[in-house]
């Protein structure tokens, strides 16, 4: 979730309660004060009628409403000391409207010349009525659409606020180690966002050098390793043609030989890993995965031959993706060796092609391999000569591009690699 919906949200339902509150409180207050209006008015009304009917000498009861608005008849003197005042609703029939309409009523107790009455008086709600229910829906249209243009007012104003932090983020995905120095960053008057790029500029001017340095340094430790290294080699071949060498003497020789061309080859591979990370290889063309593949496989022919192996190859769909050349051609070549050097001598390798994956699989006399340290650095599947880096650089190239590769064993050792969007 993007930071601007998350504060927008986290705003909109902080809005929601209190103006739920709000226009709950309103519309009650509202309400009391309509019913305390008309309870006014009705308290004026029984005054008036009890006045004009106690300045007759005979009061008249009045059963029915009729044409009036109110009712009088007398009740006993033990239930008249106990009555209070009684506010409540009420329907009537109404001839106007030809149905029952909500009225107010007033219950009330008066005396005169030692007789006690009951009177009710009652007065129209419907105007009373309709006022609360409009009352009510234009209250929720205010709160609806307070909420919506407040929200949509926050999240402009909002969106104009973190712009600048939005642009910081689009150059950095876009910032290269190799290509660029800088960041052009957008000015801002506020003070974090300022303070922000200020420090992503002095993070990145020291991260620059610091990579420029390594990258310096991983050169020339590489080329300084590599030159005595061949030095030590053929210096080492050249004594092996004395013919005065005994064939102890040659064994130890050969060994020594053999451990210095291991040597060379494991700083060839720390070196090729390190410029996989650093991002070194900046070149990409859209590449045909089959094809590549198949060059490969015709490479490691001999190889596979010479171990009385061969290919099987089920092709159903053609892969392309954008990447760099050579790193396809590492990452792909990794995984064929391995298949070639630990399968079992006269097996198959099978290479399949199924959705957007290539899977490639071998028989060997190794159980399932450890999937949590298979792609680790110096990690060995068995005693064979290797540097233990193969896998860990086609896991690199594979990670700097976002691609999945996967192990999985069925009485086969399948490495699958996806390729998204080919």
């Amino acid at each position: 979730m993007k930071l601007l919906n998350y504060t927008t949200g986290y705003f909109a339902i902080v809005l929601l309660i209190l103006l739920s509150v709000w226009a709950a409180i309103f519309y009650f207050e509202m309400l009391d004060e309509i019913y305390d209006s008309m309870d006014d008015g009705l308290e004026n009304q029984k005054i008036l009628v009890i006045r004009r009917v106690t300045q007759d000498s005979v009061v008249q009861e009045k059963s029915q409403f009729g044409e009036g608005y109110y009712t009088l008849k007398t009740i006993e003197s033990q239930n008249a000391h106990s009555f209070k005042d009684v506010y409540r609703d009420s329907l009537m029939y109404m001839e106007n409207e030809k149905d029952y309409e909500p009225v107010r009523l007033l219950e009330s107790v008066f005396s005169h010349h030692g007789e006690f009455y009951k009177l009710k008086v009652i007065t129209s709600m419907v105007e009373e009525d309709d006022l609360i229910e409009d009352l009510l829906y234009s209250l929720l249209w205010l709160y609806l659409g307070l909420i919506v243009s407040i929200l949509f007012l926050n999240n402009i104003i909002l969106k104009k606020v973190w712009n600048p932090f939005y642009k910081l983020l689009e150059r950095l995905k876009l910032f290269n180690i190799e290509k660029d120095k800088n960041i052009d960053f957008q000015s801002s008057e506020i003070e974090e966002f300022v303070l922000l790029n200020s420090q992503i500029q002095q993070l990145l001017q020291r991260s620059s050098v610091s990579y420029m340095g390594q990258k310096q340094f991983i050169e020339n430790a590489s080329h300084e390793l590599q030159t005595p290294l061949a030095i030590s080699i053929n210096k080492l071949e050249l004594l092996l043609e004395d013919n005065h060498l005994s064939e102890t003497q040659v064994e130890y020789i050969a060994a020594v030989i053999q451990s210095l061309e291991r040597l060379t080859r494991f700083n060839k591979s720390l070196l090729l890993l390190s410029k996989i990370e650093n991002r070194q290889f900046i070149y990409e063309e859209n590449i045909d995965i089959n094809e590549i593949l198949g060059q490969l496989i015709t490479d490691f022919s001999d190889l596979a031959t010479h171990r009385n192996m061969y290919f099987e190859i089920l092709e159903n769909q053609i892969l392309r993706f954008k990447m760099n050349r050579e790193l396809a051609i590492i990452l792909l070549s990794n995984i064929l060796k391995n298949a070639i050097i630990h399968g079992k001598e006269g097996s198959t390798i099978g290479i399949r092609y199924k959705r957007d994956c290539v899977e490639i699989s071998n028989t060997s006399e190794e159980n399932a391999l450890h999937r949590e340290k298979l792609f680790n650095r110096l990690y060995k599947i068995s005693n064979k000569e290797s540097s233990g880096l193969g896998l860990a650089i086609s896991k690199a190239v594979a990670d700097l591009y976002d691609l999945d590769i996967e192990y999985s064993f069925d009485k086969q050792h399948n490495f699958q690699i996806c390729f998204p969007n080919t």
